[in-house]
């Protein structure tokens, strides 16, 4: 039985990843999906060599984040809110040429037939953006025209940082939550595929990663390790937070 790990939105939170990456071993997968914004975040560069040494394959997607990076280390305006790009800009100042080159290569969704589940897309924000919001109380009727035409019976997202397991029409949607920035309780979040889908959440030691990523260069890395750490959002304000502006 194939075991395929989901890791989205890990924002360069480095022990995080590495928290989940030992649960990810002693789960036994077969293969990684990223699904997008391994960057921007306080210890970018570090992040991404962690995933591109492991022993097992790994597959990755861009996401909204990698696009901003990459816009930025371009000299394009990204189009983030301006009290982010001062993050955006100083991650892609982190990356070497060849980083760039590879993360440009990412592409926007993957498609795996995973055993019992049959084919799984993977996107980040929704099959058609990278940008777009949604979460577990936008009504069917907004997603339908999303995910009506996916050619598979389950889809997995990120991009919201909150994990959730839906149906839309005749589609399965699951969302992995965020590994480094979750907006719940705290924890590293992702999901383990095989015969089903396990939303799983990986503690580990918040005041240690807190004083590591407050000791990095990050230009908001106190405000990181208090606000997406220690002591991320509620779920319910995040809601309320984007509810406004599903699907913009």
């Amino acid at each position: 039985m194939t075991r395929v790990a989901a890791l989205y939105d890990i924002h360069g939170n480095l022990p995080a990843l590495e928290a989940v990456l030992e649960d990810v071993r002693q789960a036994e997968v077969d293969r990684i999906v990223v699904g997008g914004d391994v960057v921007p975040g306080p210890m970018p560069r570090e992040t991404l060599r962690r995933l591109l040494t492991l022993d097992v394959p790994v597959q990755f997607i861009q996401g909204n984040g990698e696009v901003a990076v990459l816009a930025e280390r371009s000299g394009r305006h990204s189009g983030v809110p301006e009290q982010f790009r001062d993050v955006v800009r100083w991650g892609g100042l982190q990356l070497d040429p060849e980083d760039e080159a590879l993360i440009a290569s990412w592409p926007k969704t993957l498609s795996l037939p995973i055993d019992e589940l049959g084919p799984v897309l993977f996107c980040h924000a929704t099959p058609r953006s990278d940008t777009e919001v949604f979460t577990r109380l936008t009504a069917e009727a907004r997603l339908r025209p999303i995910f009506d035409p996916v050619d598979a019976g389950v889809v997995v997202c990120g991009h919201s940082h909150m994990q959730f397991d839906r149906t839309v029409g005749r589609v399965r949607v699951v969302n992995a939550g965020s590994v480094g920035m979750p907006f719940c309780a705290p924890g590293a979040y992702w999901l383990l595929l095989d015969g089903d889908i396990q939303l799983r959440r990986t503690d580990y030691d918040l005041v240690d990663a807190a004083d590591r990523i407050r000791r990095t260069p990050y230009p908001q890395a106190a405000e990181f390790a208090e606000r997406n750490v220690l002591h991320p959002p509620t779920e319910q304000s995040m809601l309320d937070a984007f509810s406004g502006i599903e699907l913009t």
